[in-house]
């Protein structure tokens, strides 16, 4: 067994570290390789030819009506309500929930036809800027408003009453259940749903995706593409098996195809 096989055993099997998390490690380790054989500290690179293997996480994202349940459900508690509603933003906006928080009345700007866009600059972890431009969608509009005379927006001059990461998470699945949603909803899925149920899913070109949330490759907003495309996949052959138990004609002739 090779030492990059080693290594990934070590960190996946004994250390208990995700696939993906042990290929960046490995890809770290290789680059100091790299540069120890450039000056010539050792004599050869042993991790340089092993390829990398990266599994595509699956992500919680809401459908539609999900969506419209979350919106249509007024939160007895003040603060959930306020969860919600940030919550609903992301989704109908894309921002993640660090921009979010950060949002101010100047960045929205009036662009084509006297439109309002939320314009901001976008803090990576990779610490590239990334610009994010959206349009306000409806739903985005009417949250904006709602919270314009907010004590803690009008105190911090920022457009939503978001605070803290700490306890966001899990105020979130509070929600869900309320609303009888049985998914993991995190600060990242409302950017996820975004890029699917909002944008790609209802016909909203790939390229003008990656521009609104801010991608600096199209590669990435790919990713999203394929879970729209799994989706409709897997909704269609439900909808088959419905068809064919309410029309069993179809069952045989769908015997005599295959």
């Amino acid at each position: 067994m090779s030492f990059a096989e080693d290594f990934v055993d070590c960190l996946t099997l004994k250390e208990h570290i995700g696939n993906n998390t042990t290929m960046c490690y490995l890809k770290k380790v290789r680059s100091v390789l790299k540069t120890a054989v450039e000056r010539e500290w050792l004599n050869r690179n042993t991790l340089s030819s092993y390829q990398c293997s990266y599994i595509e996480p699956e992500k919680d994202i809401l459908d539609e009506k999900e969506s419209f349940t979350l919106y249509e459900k007024k939160m007895a508690v003040e603060r959930l309500e306020d969860v919600k509603n940030a919550y609903l933003f992301m989704c109908f906006t894309g921002f993640a929930y660090k921009d979010a928080s950060k949002l101010t009345r100047e960045h929205i700007v009036n662009f084509f036809a006297g439109e309002e866009w939320i314009v901001k600059n976008r803090q990576k972890v990779t610490k590239a800027i990334c610009r994010e431009s959206v349009p306000l969608l409806p739903i985005a509009k009417e949250i904006i408003e709602k919270y314009k005379d907010h004590p803690y927006c009008l105190q911090n001059d920022v457009l939503l009453p978001i605070s803290s990461n700490q306890k966001y998470n899990a105020y979130l699945k509070e929600v869900a259940d309320i609303c009888g949603i049985n998914k993991n909803l995190t600060t990242h899925t409302a950017r996820h749903t975004f890029a699917t149920t909002v944008t790609l899913a209802n016909g909203v070109p790939i390229e003008t995706v990656s521009a609104m949330l801010g991608h600096k490759s199209i590669k990435t907003t790919q990713i999203y593409a394929k879970i729209v495309a799994q989706k409709i996949s897997t909704d269609m052959s439900d909808l088959k098996k419905k068809l064919m138990i309410k029309m069993p004609n179809l069952q045989k002739l769908n015997e005599l195809v295959a």
